[in-house]
C-alpha cells in the first residue's frame, strides 16, 4: 500500500482547516499557500469532501471552506478512504466474502488479513486534533535557555 499525493495532501489540506477552525471559512488559496500546494490540485480534492458532508462551503466575498465537525471526529482512516479508496494491502481483501478461489487454500491470507488490521486500527486511532496536539506538544518543548 502507497498512499497517493492526493491523499496526503487531503490530509494536510483537512489539518490546515483544523488548525483555523475559528477563522471561519477559509479560502482555498489561503490553504494553497500555508500548505504549498497548488490550489488547482486542492480543487480536485475537494468534490471527494463535499459527498462525505466533511466540509461545509460559503460562497462569495468571505467564502471558503471548514470543518463540518470538531478535528477530535475525523479519523485519518476515514480520510485516506475517502480519497485512496481501499486501504488493502492486497486486492483479494476489497470484497467480503472474499472472492478469491484460492482463498481456502492460501497460506498467505491470514499475513495479509493481519496487516488490513493493523492498517485500520492504526489509522482509525489517529484524529486531527491528535495530530494537533503532538505537533503543538513537539513545539511547547522546543525551547533554548
Amino acid at each position: 500500500m502507497k498512499i497517493s499525493t492526493k491523499g496526503r495532501y487531503a490530509l494536510r489540506m483537512l489539518l490546515d482547516l483544523a488548525q483555523h477552525q475559528n477563522d471561519g471559512f477559509v479560502p482555498l488559496k489561503d490553504i494553497a499557500e500555508r500548505q504549498n500546494i497548488s490550489k488547482k490540485y486542492l480543487e480536485q480534492i475537494i468534490p471527494v469532501f463535499h459527498k462525505s458532508d466533511i466540509l461545509q462551503t460559503s460562497r462569495g466575498f468571505q467564502g471558503g471552506y471548514r470543518l463540518a465537525k470538531s478535528p477530535d471526529k475525523y479519523t485519518v482512516g476515514e480520510i485516506l478512504r475517502l480519497t485512496e479508496g481501499s486501504l488493502c494491502p492486497v486486492a483479494c481483501l476489497e470484497h467480503e466474502p472474499i472472492a478469491c478461489a484460492h482463498s481456502a487454500e492460501c497460506l498467505t491470507l491470514p499475513v495479509w488479513q493481519g496487516l488490513y488490521q493493523v492498517i485500520n486500527t492504526y489509522l482509525d486511532g489517529i484524529t486531527l486534533q491528535d495530530i494537533l496536539d503532538q505537533q503543538q506538544e513537539r513545539y511547547s518543548n522546543d525551547y533554548v535557555i
